[in-house]
């Protein structure tokens, strides 16, 4: 790290409150710097260049201490350093901070406890392997020849590289019981509460699935409250503009303490912010990373107290790009969760242009681990949901990520069965990714495919169509990720319970597929 570098960052964490400690060197030398001529030894090392240092480090034993004396070295410097030997002193100009493992147990054992503390250790990248300092070791990759040579001089053998330490040396015996200081007992985990397949909400006025959001938590709340009681909430400062409210006024904000609300006597406020620590909303500030961070936490206490938790969090859909990485980690990492992108695409109400986003839906189908949904209409919204909220907190679940719009939709275009056993047909084929919304038969000469806020432009150009004298058959597509797995084990490429593939698109009807979309076609 360049020296400029170094003393910004321990600049940054001091006017923060830490306590910074820097290890730079190792005992070993140290012990040389407080002899006659060390104290020029240590300014001459500190002085040199990286580059430099780096450079003595690639030279060879006997180079070493003609590259130390340069022009105007003391006699001092110049005794001491040949007092030591060429193999001697080229082990001491390696002893930095960061390789002295007990120089770094002492650290840790000595530091304020009553404050965040970071330490700045030295260390030499590649120590001991005939790469090290070499500026391009980051890619490096030693011959057979050398990783032999160093195998023997740490007495390991090459051909048995997991042998492990005599149970009867004290290595072995540390190794033993540090295992049984780790040993876990395994989580049982609990049956959890059953969540319904629907709620009895009746969705006929035009609204956008951003709306329905808010007013299916609600729901959820009176219909479920067993399983409400383990969801939690969170956002970065957008809880009231992605349609939380209602349910913050239910359930309140979570804080460590309770605080007092100061505006629980404003007859005008319509969202109550009490905070409690009851609450089941957690509000972050403009920080989406954090906002990942923390539901990959939440999402992961299932494989530690074995009982389900729900995490969903809110952001602005152009965001998720920003927070991408460390949500995929959190993963990985077996966090899982439900994470809302809304409002999304360019099909947006009055927020305008400045959050529109077109390449989230790739994302989506492109993260492991993640069930990508973008439903168009509210009565799909809710079963969806349910369904996600379903494999979220239990062994062998997944993460959903959620694609919504301000864009209120005439729900009638979704023509939703009447008859219990059709409405449970759709129900059933909108969680399995997608339903057929006009059937055109052996006649279709073309399909048209739609996702979430386009789906009106979809229908209304079907209907066109068939004044044409054109049979267009429409699709209504609620996940396109769950629709492709599908189609990949039609071609067995990978396993899946799901034959909604060959619903949507029958093998005895080859007609052309139109796709349309509020993204980017890339996806």
């Amino acid at each position: 790290v360049p020296d400029v570098q170094i003393h910004r960052l321990h600049g940054m964490f001091e006017a923060a409150g830490w306590q910074v400690i820097t290890l730079k060197w190792g005992r070993r030398i140290t012990r040389l710097f407080q002899q006659a001529g060390g104290a020029e030894l240590q300014e001459r090392l500190e002085s040199m260049p990286n580059e430099e240092y780096q450079r003595m480090l690639r030279a060879p034993d006997a180079e070493v201490a003609d590259r130390i004396l340069v022009d105007g070295a003391s006699d001092a410097l110049r005794g001491l350093v040949r007092s030591l030997s060429d193999r001697d002193l080229a082990q001491a100009i390696r002893d930095l901070g960061g390789h002295d493992l007990d120089l770094l147990v002492d650290t840790y054992r000595s530091i304020d406890d009553t404050r965040p503390t970071v330490v700045f250790a030295y260390t030499i990248k590649g120590r001991g392997l005939p790469i090290e300092g070499h500026p391009a070791n980051h890619s490096a990759l030693l011959t057979e020849a050398q990783m032999d040579a160093y195998a023997a001089s740490i007495g390991v053998d090459r051909s048995d590289p997991w042998r492990t330490f005599d149970p009867d040396t004290a290595a072995g015996e540390l190794c033993r019981v540090t295992a049984d200081a780790l040993r876990r007992t395994p989580v049982l985990h609990q049956k959890p509460d059953a969540l319904p397949t629907s709620l009895d909400r009746n969705h006929k006025a035009p609204i956008s699935t951003q709306a329905v959001l808010g007013r299916f938590l609600v729901d959820v709340k009176r219909a479920a409250p067993a399983a409400a009681a383990r969801v939690v909430t969170c956002s970065p400062d957008v809880a009231s503009s992605t349609n939380l409210g209602g349910w913050i006024n239910k359930t309140g904000v979570w804080s460590v303490e309770e605080r007092r609300d100061w505006f629980d006597d404003d007859a005008e406020r319509i969202l109550k912010w009490s905070e409690v620590t009851s609450g089941q909303h957690i509000e972050l500030g403009i920080a989406e990373v954090n906002l990942v961070g923390l539901l990959g936490e939440l999402g992961a206490t299932w494989s530690r107290w074995g009982e389900r938790l729900i995490p969903i969090a809110t952001l602005y859909d152009p965001f998720v790009a920003r927070a991408l990485e460390p949500w995929s980690y959190g993963i990985y990492s077996g966090g899982q969760s439900i994470l809302v992108g809304t409002p999304s695409g360019v099909t947006l109400a009055p927020e305008g242009g400045a959050h529109q986003s077109i390449t989230t839906p790739s994302i989506g189908l492109e993260q492991p681990g993640c069930v990508a949904w973008e439903p168009a209409f509210a009565q799909d919204l809710e079963w969806c949901l349910l369904e996600a909220m379903n494999h979220v907190g239990v062994p062998g679940g997944t993460s959903a990520y959620f694609r919504l719009s301000t864009r209120p939709l005439d729900q009638t275009i979704s023509r939703l069965p009447e008859d219990d056993v059709l409405r449970e047909r759709r129900r059933r084929h909108v969680v399995a990714g997608g339903y057929r919304l006009v059937d055109a038969g052996p006649r279709e000469e073309v399909t048209l495919v739609g996702v979430g806020a386009m789906m009106p432009e979809v229908v209304a150009a079907a209907e066109r169509l068939r004044e044409q004298g054109v049979e267009a058959g429409v699709v209504c597509l609620t996940s396109p990720d769950l629709v492709y797995r599908s189609y990949r084990a039609r071609g067995r490429l990978e396993p899946s319970a799901s034959s909604i593939c060959d619903v949507l698109f029958p093998a005895d009807r080859p007609a052309p597929i139109v796709t349309v979309m509020d993204g980017h076609p890339h996806t």
